[in-house]
Parts: structure tokens; sequence; C-alpha cells
């Protein structure tokens, strides 16, 4: 993620692809034949995640989801149906997901009725034989959703006074976007809404015939009847909960190729599409740039932006195959919102393709989009890279006290707006130390060690002493841990920029 209404500060393992064709085979799932039902026990209704300590459910493993709208543009009410492919981590007998802000109307388990109850936001389903621990299941719940309905999130306090400033149904005259991050995707459909749960997604979204629908992956169907058209998207590498893209508007596509015939299609509202057309062009270019400086080729199959019409709460998401930006962002002059495309970009390969495994890794991936948005900068002639480490290095030295480490923030907060600047510091940091080719070898290993899957910190770290053949272990428990920020390596005459006495310290920015 990247706010777009203002500078820079101065600013595990992989899955195994096979659960596709997993997925694609489970429309009615039933206990093996001669099987003995399971006497299960509950699972976790929560992961344990430091920072968002009811998120994520336990006792199964999200494979795919396959969620549907109903849009109709007089009501904010779409009738909705989310079905799940789990494998089950133990002999469940009755189990959880994330979900809040909806109507829960049915819910099915391998085809048969399920009892279910909502408490606080978790949707508690209760099979009607329990599930064996290592046999895949299915769960389908019928609900309404309501694009009105915009819960806060029970882990994020904000500073007395303020308000979080987003919205999970981001809302315009002729349709929506949806915004997730960090724990709001199960307000948009219920789900396992926790990084370390990926799985593949196909979207159905139904639009009276003159809206187009977007989403993650490619449209693989599409098809009008009686004035009405359902759009039918797939994204067959797995990806976090909290990145999902779904949209409704009246939308103009445009369509070109990027490096070795990579498909490239992106979507500007119809009325601004002659302004969004620079942005739109650019994205091939930031494309093989991308793929040149991380030595990677691009993740999927497919890649675009889209430019939301309604302002998009005033941020960019890396939202996978489709990063997302406010319209009007993306009709400012290249300089200036050209590396926030490429800030996105990055997101493709470090938090989309490799997620952090906790909210406490988030530095993972804002730290990685950060540090590279700054190369592409410099690369482009804008600003050098050494300027701006230095400027954000002045910043974070008084800022830290203020919001914590980034690998360890002290509130929820934190972990989306103060994880990027100290993440991209990091890895500066770590190539001062190590030099440009042992960095990029880290960077490609740590990358393809964990691609489709996630990781954490240590992993990381792992990742670094083994390829540098040093302990660096002690650099990254300063920089990611200290409560002070380290001096930079190779800069002796860096220094932290003082706050003005008057300034009221806030972990929000």
């Amino acid at each position: 993620m990247r706010k777009v209404s203002m500078k820079p500060r101065n600013k595990r393992t992989a899955r195994c692809l096979a659960v596709v064709s997993v997925a694609a085979a489970l429309s009615g799932v039933t206990v093996p034949a001669g099987a003995r039902p399971a006497e299960g026990t509950p699972g976790a209704a929560s992961l344990g995640d430091r920072l968002f300590p009811s998120l994520g459910n336990g006792g199964y493993d999200a494979r795919s989801y396959d969620v549907a709208f109903d849009y109709r543009p007089a009501v904010a009410t779409m009738a909705a149906r989310v079905t799940m492919t789990a494998m089950a981590t133990q002999n469940l007998s009755r189990f959880s997901l994330d979900s809040a802000g909806q109507r829960i109307r049915s819910v099915t388990v391998n085809g048969r009725p399920a009892g279910f109850r909502t408490a606080g936001e978790k949707l508690f389903i209760t099979p009607p034989r329990s599930l064996p621990d290592g046999h895949p299941f299915v769960t389908t719940i019928q609900y309404v959703a309501d694009r009105d309905a915009n819960p806060a999130s029970p882990a994020v306090k904000m500073p007395q006074g303020m308000a979080w400033p987003w919205k999970p149904w981001v809302n315009a005259p002729d349709g929506f976007a949806v915004m997730g991050q960090a724990d709001r995707s199960h307000v948009i459909f219920p789900s396992n809404d926790h990084p370390s749960d990926k799985a593949v997604f196909t979207f159905r979204v139904t639009t009276p015939a003159d809206r187009t629908a977007v989403a993650n992956g490619t449209l693989v169907e599409r098809r009008t009847t009686n004035g009405r058209t359902t759009f039918v998207y797939r994204i067959d590498r797995p990806i976090p909960t909290d990145v999902v893209q779904i949209a409704v508007g009246k939308f103009t596509r445009t369509d070109a190729v990027g490096p070795f015939g990579l498909p490239l299609h992106s979507y500007a509202p119809t009325a601004q599409a002659a302004k969004l057309a620079p942005a739109i062009a650019r994205t091939a270019d930031q494309v093989a740039w991308a793929e040149r400086t991380l030595g990677l080729p691009f993740p999927y199959s497919t890649y675009g932006i889209l430019g939301a019409p309604s302002g998009y709460d005033g941020v960019a998401l890396e939202t996978p195959t489709i990063s997302t930006f406010p319209a009007a962002a993306l009709a400012q002059p290249d300089e200036k919102e050209s590396p926030t495309q490429v800030h996105e970009l990055i997101h493709q390969y470090f938090g989309d393709t490799v997620s952090p495994r906790t909210w406490d890794d988030m530095w993972l991936s804002e730290g990685h989009a950060m540090y590279y948005q700054f190369r592409y900068t410099s690369d482009r002639g804008f600003e050098p890279m050494d300027q701006i480490m230095k400027e954000i290095y002045a910043d974070e030295a008084h800022q830290r006290p203020i919001v914590g480490p980034p690998a360890h923030m002290k509130n929820a907060v934190g972990v989306l707006f103060d994880t990027d600047a100290p993440g991209a510091l990091t890895l500066y940091a770590l190539r001062q130390v190590v030099g440009d080719q042992t960095f990029q070898r880290i960077e490609r290993t740590f990358y393809t060690t964990y691609r489709y899957g996630s990781a954490t910190t240590q992993d990381y770290i792992a990742v670094a002493n083994r390829v540098s053949g040093r302990n660096l272990t002690g650099l990254f428990d300063a920089w990611l841990y200290g409560a002070k920020t380290p001096p930079m390596p190779g800069h002796p005459d860096w220094t932290g920029r003082q706050p003005s006495p008057s300034a009221t310290p806030s972990s929000a920015h």
C-alpha cells in the first residue's frame, strides 16, 4: 500500500500449485467410503497474530475461494455467495471464518446444511459430521453484502480525535471498489482473513450491461442475459485475502503487451480515460524495469492498473495482477505518480507473491516496495538514491521512538503507515554492507524460496546469512528491532532530524 496524497517520507513454503486442480475437482466433497467419522474438536478462532489478535482461524488451510456478487445500482445490498475449499489440519467438530457486516442466510458443508452462528467478527460453523484431518471439505455461504456497512477494525486503535481513514467498501456513483488491507477483507466476504493462509480465487460479478466488473486474475468468461452481464475472473496463484480487488464501474479497458508477451489489461473510468492514458502507457516500461532490476520474471500471467473513480480512500493498493489507484492520482505528472506505480508493481513480488507470515513481518512487503520505488526514482533521474535515503534516515531517526521498530511496531496502525521507510533503510544498509551483487543474490534467493507462499523476518535473515556467508543477525536486529535507528553503514555523517518542540507525535501520517 502507498498513500498517494503525499510525498514519500522525507519525506513457507510455497503451496504446491496442485491445489488448483484439487480445488477445481471438489464441487461436492464427502468423506471417503468406509471412513469412520472423526471424533473432532473445534478449530481455534484465532491465529494469535500479535498486532491483530482476533484475526484468522485454525483447524484448516484454505485452498480456494469462489466469490460471487449480484450488483444492482439502486441499492447498497448485494446477494452474495462464497465457496471455500479447505483442507482440515485436525479432526474438526467446528470451525470459524472471519466475517463482519454481513447477513448470513445459509451455510452448507460438503453440500449438506450446517449449523452456524455469528459472534463479534466470527462466523462459527458446525458441520453435520466432524471433518477428518487431512481431508478436503467445501463450505458454501449464502449472504447479503451491504456496501454501506463498514465496521471499524477492532485491532486498530487510532490516536484520540482521529478516525480510521479507510473503508473496505469504497463506493462510487456507478459502482464500487474494495480495500481490505489490513483486516477488512472479511467485511467483503467471509474468509480466513490472514496473510499466512493464501488461496486461489474465482470471482463472479453480475452487473447491468452498461457496467464492467474488474477483479484479480484473468477474465475467463463474460456472458450477457436479459440486460445483465456476468464477468468471471480467475487467479490461479495463491494470494492473501487482504489484497483482493473486486470493482464495478463504467470503465474503459486498454490492452497492451509487456515484456516477453505479458498481457497488460488496464481499466480507467470512461470519463477520465484520456487523462489516465499516459499512466497506463508507461506500465509496460515499468514492468520491464522491475524484471531487469530484480532479475526475476513477473510472477503472474497478466498485469494492469485500475483507476478507481472514487478517490479510493486516498491510497494505492497492491492488488495482485491489477494494482489499484485513485484515478485522479494516475492523472498526475510522470515524476510524481510513476514512482508510486512502481511501488505497487514491486508489491506484486514482495507482499503478494511472497507474503508476510504475520503482520509483524509487513516490513518485508512495504520496505521492499519503498526501496525499489526509490531505486526507480533515482534511475529515472528524478532524485539521487543516496539523497533520498539520507532524507528518510533523518525522519526515521526521530519517528522510531514514537511508533516502534519496523519488525515490532507498537500498534496495528504503525504496521501500515510506518514500516515502509525503516524497511527501505534496512535493505539499503544491507546493500551497503554486502555489496550490490550479494544483495541481489539475497533478494532473488529469498524470493524464489518463498514465492507463492509466505515468509517471516527470520526467514529473510536466514537467507541473507546463508547467501552472504556472514552472520548478519546483529545488523538486522539493530535495524528491525532496535529502539533507536542505527548508524548507516558507509554514511557516518547521517543524522536524525529533530522534531519541532510544538509537534504532536502521531502514529499515523
